[in-house]
């Protein structure tokens, strides 16, 4: 899908840096990026949801009752 992709002058040297460095185009650095947000922000979640369900075990039995 092609899109269009607006970036401040700060990101654009971050991603020309990046391209340059690791010899790959910008949408496979762009490509890779948004994956590695999106794998965190998923085991962020994940880990807050098991954290609560522990933190809050007795009450959430409670309630399944």
């Amino acid at each position: 899908m092609a899109m269009t992709l607006r970036l401040d002058d700060e990101t654009q040297a971050a991603l020309d840096r990046i391209t340059r460095t690791e010899g790959v185009s910008a949408t496979a650095a762009i490509s890779e990026a948004v994956l590695e947000y999106d794998a965190k922000r998923r085991e962020l979640r994940d880990r807050l949801i098991a954290q609560i369900v522990q933190e809050d075990a007795a009450l959430l039995e409670r309630l399944a009752q």
